[in-house]
């Protein structure tokens, strides 16, 4: 499972790569935050539950990373471990992190995930999962 982000003209996005496509919408997960801050510094202090319903991966793509920021705004924090589960088109995660504090560099901030450049599929084996986010 990796991850990476990139700018193109005016405008920054995300990418996951995993195994499952499970692990390619975790890594682009980490990449949001990783534009907003040093995931190394963020300890594991508190773990949000959040669940969906969508059957396409393209769509569920946007919904997962929306519904991530929407916690992290909501709860005041920023998170660096994904768990996240499919049954059918039920999804399921844990999401770990901790509150923004003083020690935490802030970047930019990430305000949602946008249906450009969006591809969700596999690539010799592996699940990449990418989106233009808007910061």
């Amino acid at each position: 499972m990796r991850f990476s982000y990139f700018e193109h003209d005016a405008d920054v996005g995300v990418i996951g790569h995993g195994k499952t496509v499970e692990q390619a919408f975790e890594a682009a997960a980490q990449a949001v935050f990783a534009i907003m801050t040093n995931l190394d510094t963020v300890q594991v202090r508190d773990e949000i539950t959040v669940a969906f319903e969508e059957a396409d991966l393209e769509f569920a793509l946007v919904i997962w990373i929306n519904l991530i920021l929407d916690k992290a705004r909501e709860w005041g924090m920023v998170f660096n471990v994904f768990h996240l589960q499919r049954n059918g088109q039920q999804w399921f995660a844990r999401i770990d992190g901790e509150k923004w504090r003083d020690a935490l560099e802030r970047r930019i901030e990430v305000k949602g995930a946008t249906f450009t450049m969006l591809s969700v599929r596999q690539v010799k084996g592996i699940w990449v999962a990418r989106c233009v986010v808007d910061v």
